[in-house]
């Protein structure tokens, strides 16, 4: 057997598969999944974008709102997952339909698509900073060449690994951020943080702020299920994620918000979303830091992308290994587009357009139109109540474009004073469960059940519903 074989064989009997799961994970268990997932050089470098386009507290303020807004959203979904077993694409073919489905799947695999080629460009520029403070050679689309190029093979080869060490890493970034608030606090007091001057020109405002945290809480809600699913009990979700995202976002982006005021306050040059700049005022140990995170996060990342797509369809799987290596190969390819750094916010926006409708959707399908239960028919690959129309439910994509269409248009052409996160999150909301009211009435209220133990013809064993904890 040739070594493609073998390996080919080792990864699909260790690959996840998108069944539903039986949960057994407390809250503190998940509370630290969560942790560890958000704590990242991303969420970090996205604080360095308010200031000085507002001032320090402002910015506080507006990321603790933020986050705590986005939760909300976060943990309304991924509850869904912890009551039925199954992960946020799977959820999708709920309210999208069994063929309408796989439309999100596609919006899911460019965002994290998008996601690995940023983070591999934030390596690629932490390392190139490295190496030409020491040596002078510098060439950072070679080296995010390079680091993406690892991550691939770890996605292939050691992807168990990197999350069983990723809390570990998360407790060094802990560390490594209590250091640098210390040096900033003790430097400078937060009265002087809070006098650096709003630089108008930037054109940011409280609200855009707000927008921009609630849209990275949108982007880690695609992986709210993901993680949730594992939870043993509702309460231990929703708490365990919560309180894991909450702390964890707040203290990544306030410590990117104080490490650029820092810099200003130095007198250097206030460059957001570089993680040279504050590499280069808090030294070596934090770009090891943001190099070994990045690798765990973007491992992650690659290996989850390369799920989605081989779950895409239930029942008939690709193959990991080809469709990890053709990802791969597009993922190396997309990091040396290192312009994209500078386009970051246009990205959020572009997450905000494909997402927050449809996890508006999803919640509204869920709890109103499904009255909190999704039956075994959710696993049937033709036919039963996710069928709609040939499998696909347009009243749903109908309102996502609507919705993605909007958000576009009040944050490009006509940005409304409120942002555009929430108002069309409330669009999407209203437009969908009018839409479904209807097909609610047509059908009983049905048992929610926990999906695990059910079979996909729908003649099912169901267990209890892991809701009534």
């Amino acid at each position: 057997m040739s070594l493609y074989a073998r390996l080919d064989r080792r990864l699909e009997s260790q690959a996840d598969n998108d069944g539903p799961v039986r949960g057994i994970l407390s809250g503190p268990r998940i509370g630290m999944i969560w942790l560890a997932a958000n704590l990242v050089v991303t969420t970090l470098l996205t604080g360095t974008l308010f200031i000085p386009g507002v001032d320090y507290a402002t910015a506080v303020t507006m990321i603790l709102v933020g986050t705590l807004a986005g939760a909300v959203v976060l943990t309304a979904v991924g509850n869904i997952g912890t009551r039925t077993g199954l992960p946020t694409m799977a959820l999708t073919r709920g309210a999208f339909g069994t063929r309408g489905s796989y439309l999100t799947v596609v919006a899911n695999v460019v965002i994290l698509m998008g996601w690995s080629w940023v983070q591999a460009m934030l390596a690629g520029v932490t390392v190139d900073y490295l190496v030409a403070s020491l040596t002078g050679f510098s060439n950072p689309i070679l080296f995010s060449v390079l680091c993406q190029t690892l991550v691939v093979i770890l996605a292939i080869f050691g992807h168990e690994g990197i999350s069983k060490v990723e809390p570990w890493l998360a407790v060094a970034m802990l560390a490594i951020i209590a250091w640098i608030f210390v040096v900033a606090f003790t430097t400078y007091s937060p009265a002087e943080f809070q006098a650096i001057p709003v630089d108008a020109s930037i054109g940011y405002s409280p609200v855009i702020v707000l927008d921009i945290v609630i849209a990275t809480a949108v982007s880690w809600t695609v992986l709210s299920a993901d993680f949730n699913r594992l939870a043993r009990s509702s309460r231990a979700g929703i708490l365990g994620s919560g309180i894991g995202y909450t702390l964890s976002t707040v203290i990544a982006m306030v410590l990117g918000l104080t490490a650029l005021g820092y810099v200003i306050l130095s007198g250097g040059d206030a460059i957001a979303f570089d993680p040279a700049t504050i590499v280069g005022a808090f030294g070596a140990p934090l770009a090891i830091v943001i190099f070994l995170s990045v690798m765990a996060t973007n491992t992650m990342v690659v290996y989850g992308m390369t799920t989605s797509v081989v779950n895409a369809k239930h029942g008939s799987r690709l193959k990991f290994l080809p469709t990890a290596l053709v990802l791969g190969a597009i993922s190396i390819i997309g990091s040396t587009w290192l312009g994209l750094l500078a386009q970051f916010t246009e990205f959020l926006v572009l997450i905000s357009a494909l997402f927050v409708p449809v996890f508006a959707i999803m919640i509204v399908d869920y709890y109103l139109v499904k009255r909190s239960a999704y039956t075994a028919d959710l696993l049937r690959p033709t036919g039963g109540r996710y069928w709609y129309a040939a499998g696909v439910n347009w009243a749903a994509v109908g309102v996502w474009v609507l919705g993605a269409v909007a958000t576009y248009l009040w944050t490009k052409v006509w940005p409304l004073p409120t942002g555009a996160t929430i108002p069309a999150f409330a669009l999407s909301f209203v437009l969908y469960l009018v839409l479904m009211l209807p097909d609610r009435a047509r059908h009983a209220r049905e048992r929610s059940v926990h999906l695990a133990g059910t079979d996909e013809t729908g003649s099912d064993a169901p267990t209890a519903s892991a809701a009534a904890n």
